[in-house]
């Protein structure tokens, strides 16, 4: 084993792959550096040993293991906040795969932990009358309202990520013909999402009474720099309270900027939108991802079939007759 060869690949794996090479967002890089401070010092306790003098041999599979039951056991972690850290893991071993090759046997191994499966819970979403509601329940007679209207418009039509959506600026917008928004999603990829009439009309208003310059956030905070994820948190949640008095059906759901980005999906596939379209709106990277608003969307349809009345039918019994049973006899 070679003392600090860990720390030495562990550093190269976020300077040249993840931060040079890959360009990977500054929340992937928190979420990894996460991971392998949990990791560390699991190690620091069970070795004895500072994470600066550890070799690639301890990280072996029957240790990885150990770690990832830990997550479980000591610090309450679902499986799929387990699966998280595990992906973390992944990336930097194939990394060290290819800079230490004579580590491949033992990187193997522990690449082949396999993930924990986890129950997917149906996405929340809002409906179309739960929508007007939490858009009329907006002030609209403020600045603060009238961003405020905007960005929820923007949100459920576009669909866009929370950090995607924070992150727009002046210069993101296209109000012409084809009128759109330009995002840069999750791994850099660049996307344009068509906007509606009504939220072009909305947004046209808003630039207006902005008038700044191109690079000026479309949403800013009330300092003009851009939105928190707390601050976006924080309006859903004020707007949707005011809402529920209105629609009581707002009561027993609880409103996030992400249940925005849901109910955006399944706006498109109630609007009868093909799987992999929305998969492209979106951007996910995977279309299986997007199964979530179809599974969503039959158990709507199943849910709104068993609030109609059936006509009262009985089956009768079916009867073959002798030269049926005798070929189901012969089988």
């Amino acid at each position: 084993m070679h003392h600090g060869e860990l720390a030495t690949l562990l550093e190269a794996f976020f300077k040249k792959r993840l931060i040079s090479q890959r360009r990977v967002s500054p929340h992937t890089i928190a979420s990894y550096r996460d991971s392998f401070r949990l990791l560390l010092n699991f190690a620091q306790k069970r070795l004895k040993r500072a994470p600066s003098e550890m070799g690639m041999t301890d990280l072996n599979a029957p240790f990885l293991s150990d770690f990832l039951e830990s997550l479980e056991k000591a610090r309450s972690n679902q499986a799929r906040t387990r699966n998280l850290r595990l992906t973390a893991i992944r990336s930097f071993l194939r990394f060290a795969a290819l800079e230490a090759p004579e580590h491949s046997a033992l990187i193997q191994r522990a690449l082949a932990i396999p993930n924990k499966r986890c129950a997917r819970p149906l996405v929340g979403f809002l409906t179309r009358p739960e929508i007007e509601a939490l858009l009329d329940a907006v002030n609209r007679t403020t600045w603060i309202g009238r961003r405020d209207y905007a960005l929820l418009l923007v949100a459920v039509q576009t669909g866009l990520r929370l950090s995607e959506i924070t992150a727009l600026r002046h210069q993101d917008v296209t109000l012409a013909a084809g009128a759109h928004v330009h995002c840069i999603g999750k791994g850099r990829k660049e996307r344009g999402t068509p906007l509606t009439k009504a939220a072009t009309k909305i947004l046209a208003a808003w630039l207006t009474e902005q008038s700044g310059a191109s690079d000026q956030f479309l949403f800013p905070s009330l300092s003009g720099g851009r939105l928190s994820a707390d601050a976006f948190q924080d309006l859903v949640g004020k707007h949707v309270a005011k809402a529920r008095l209105k629609c009581p059906s707002l009561a027993r759901k609880r409103v996030t900027p992400h249940v925005l980005r849901h109910t955006a999906a399944m706006e498109l596939m109630q609007a009868g939108v093909d799987r992999s379209m929305i998969a492209l709106w979106l951007g996910h990277e995977s279309i299986e991802t997007t199964q979530i608003y179809l599974d969503a969307n039959l158990t709507l349809k199943a849910e709104i079939l068993a609030k109609v009345h059936s006509v009262d039918a009985k089956p009768t019994r079916f009867r073959p007759n002798d030269r049926l049973l005798s070929f189901l006899t012969a089988l």
